[in-house]
This record gives structure tokens, sequence and C-alpha cells, in this order.
């Protein structure tokens, strides 16, 4: 995401919190930063990409971020986190009058972020969103406004369910196919080109196996797999069908952290 900023010509500074990611930042064409407080003074757009609801609260709630940001600026969530949270921060940013909150939890990888091909699930103010989306487009395409503050994290909530539920009946499926005889890297190969074919399928086929997959993606499939379950209770709901077909995951999960 630095890179892509940079290349388009924005003036980046990043937080880096040893001096080796500082260094890093700084081979990018950032310049690097020791604190939020730093980071968001003078900054027309704020980006915060950390990894769990927790941490964002950390830093958009109980830092100096929020304070150190001028008047008519934007804060932009990327980390897939809860509505309350999302809403918690927009609460605390009127206090202050001045910084439009957004919500944009992103889907996709590393290669998708190069290509600037990220998929970002927008919540927000019409007008907020749209003046990030110079900064949002550096990276991501789509970007989809999909409501006010935390419609972003909900569909996000939602696809990761689903994923998780498309992995789930992926294992099963492998494992009615070893049952029936046929092994796993020839019911992969075989059923990206017939009728059950997904993008889930091609993703894991790549990788050789599920096991194969999940020891790659195992940690953050977790997290948000907590996540989606913890803010389904929050509101009141399960997730139904998709809870027995996510439960599949385990066993391989298990088996690919023993590898």
């Amino acid at each position: 995401m630095v890179a892509r900023l940079v290349e388009a010509g924005h003036d980046v500074r990043a937080l880096g919190r040893t001096a080796e990611t500082r260094r890093q930042l700084e081979k990018l064409g950032a310049r690097a930063v020791g604190d939020v407080a730093g980071a968001g003074a003078g900054a027309d757009v704020v980006v915060v990409c950390v990894f769990t609801d927790r941490q964002v609260r950390q830093v958009c709630l109980d830092g100096a971020l929020l304070p150190a940001m001028p008047p008519g600026s934007s804060l932009v969530v990327h980390t897939t986190a809860s509505p309350k949270t999302m809403e918690a921060i927009e609460a605390a940013a009127g206090r202050g009058g001045h910084v439009d909150v957004i919500d944009a939890p992103v889907s996709g990888g590393p290669h998708d972020v190069a290509a600037g091909k990220l998929t970002l699930f927008v919540g927000g103010a019409e007008d907020g969103v749209a003046r990030a989306r110079p900064v949002l487009g550096c990276y991501g395409d789509p970007v989809l406004h999909v409501g006010p503050i935390g419609s972003g994290q909900r569909v996000k909530l939602v696809n990761n369910a689903l994923f998780a539920g498309h992995v789930g009946l992926l294992a099963e499926s492998i494992r009615l196919g070893e049952r029936l005889g046929v092994p796993e890297p020839t019911l992969l190969a075989a059923l990206r080109h017939g009728s059950a074919a997904s993008r889930v399928l091609d993703i894991v086929a790549a990788r050789g196996s599920v096991a194969s997959f999940l020891q790659l993606t195992g940690e953050f499939v977790g997290k948000d797999v907590a996540v989606v379950r913890g803010i389904a209770e929050e509101c009141g709901s399960g997730l139904g069908a998709l809870d027995d077909v996510i439960d599949a995951i385990e066993p391989v999960a298990d088996k690919a952290g023993k590898a």
C-alpha cells in the first residue's frame, strides 16, 4: 500500500515501530514516523491497517491519533473489525467535530495490492468517502461504497463467513472423494473445470491441498471466523448452516498445524 501511494505521487508518512521497519519504509519513498500522533499531524488521510479489533481501538480510541488529525481530514480503517468499534470511533471523531471516519475492510492479498486490484467494502458518509477515493483508488479496485459507517465491516464479515464456509465445504468434499477412492490432487484439478468451480477452489488448488492452504492462511482464517462469530453474537444472531460447514475446517487445520 505504501509503495502504491508513493508511486501515485502522495506525500506518505508511515508509522515504523522498529529501526528496520523505518528503513524499509524510507526505501519505498515514505517518511517514517515513530508514533501515531506523528502519522496524524497534518495528514489529509490517515490509513489504519492493523491486525485485530483491539489494536484498532488502541490506535484510534486510546491514543493521540484523533486529536492530532487536522480539520477536514479522513480516517480510514482497513482492518476487519466490529461495526460497533467503527461507530465508537465515529462518535469520538464527532466530539472533535472535524474528522471523517470510513471503514474499508479489504478482500485480497499482496498480489492484489501490487496490481491495484484490492477489493474494498466501504462504509461511511457519501461526501467523506468521495474525498478519500483518490487515496483508496491507488490500491483498491473496486472501491464499493456499501452504506453508512460500519456497513463495510458488516459486508466483510458476511464475505468472510461465506469464504470460510466454502473452505469447509471443500474440505468435506475432499473427504468424500477420498472415501470414494479419488485422491485430493486429482479431485482439485478436475473440479476446477466443472459446475462446482469457484474462486475458493482455484485458490486452494493452487496450493495443492486444503491442508497446505490452511498452513499458509490458517491464522487469518481463524481470526476472521472468530470475529464473525463474535459480531453475530453481539447482534443476537448465529451463522446458521454456515456454522456447521465452517466447523468442517477444524480437522484439516489441526492436521496442517502439526505438519
